[in-house]
């Protein structure tokens, strides 16, 4: 079986989603879809010197950080009020253009924060509880399929988009090496998920 190319499912997006700063359900088509296409080439070129894909290589968390690194470029490139956020590690991924100097904000609160998750439903640890409009892209990878030449390629198959407020997470217990996490609570997380973008199935959303 050869390397697909995946496709975003325009039929999949949620057109009375509220979306804010002025995102349009298009600029997370292609978002979407400039990461489908770039896990598309690299895999081709990998998997024709006999090596592995992107998907198998890449350990769960590194694959997060590369998909969130990814969607943030790749929205702030198609938004037209969204620049990415140039403090490196600041608060959010996503800033309002011109609002903060240079576009540089350590802890800012105009803007979109992006995160990655394998969780169905949106789940997702964050560094700190905090007010902030946050965005969770839900995705699976194939990593069982044999031959792993016939894997199915990375899908998206959720994305919400809610403003969130720091009442709405819980504190995680922190071990004797961790660093303490924040996850958005029962009640948090079910309003996060009222406010689809896109499900690629329905009933992802119970």
């Amino acid at each position: 079986m050869a390397i697909v190319r995946n496709q975003a499912d325009p039929s999949k997006f949620n057109q009375n989603a509220n979306l804010p700063f002025e995102l349009r359900l298009k600029d997370f088509e292609l978002a979407m879809q400039d990461v489908y296409d770039f896990f598309y080439d690299v895999n081709m070129l990998l998997t024709s010197k006999g090596l592995q894909r992107l998907d198998d290589m890449l350990r769960p968390a590194i694959m997060s950080g590369v998909l969130s690194d990814m969607l943030t470029a790749s929205l702030a490139r198609h938004s037209r009020t969204l620049v990415q956020n140039n403090y490196f590690n600041g608060h959010p991924d996503l800033v309002i253009r011109g609002v903060y100097p240079n576009d540089s904000s350590k802890a800012g609160s105009d803007g979109v924060e992006i995160k990655t998750t394998r969780k169905p439903g949106g789940a997702v640890d964050t560094h700190g509880a905090r007010d902030q409009w946050m965005c969770v892209f839900v995705y699976k990878i194939d990593d069982a399929s044999e031959p792993a030449v016939n894997r199915q390629p990375m899908t998206f198959t959720e994305i919400y988009l809610g403003h969130v407020t720091i009442a709405e997470f819980r504190r995680n217990p922190r071990g004797l090496l961790g660093t303490r996490t924040a996850t958005l609570a029962r009640d948090g997380i079910a309003k996060l998920r009222t406010s689809w973008v896109y499900l690629l199935k329905q009933q992802a959303s119970n």
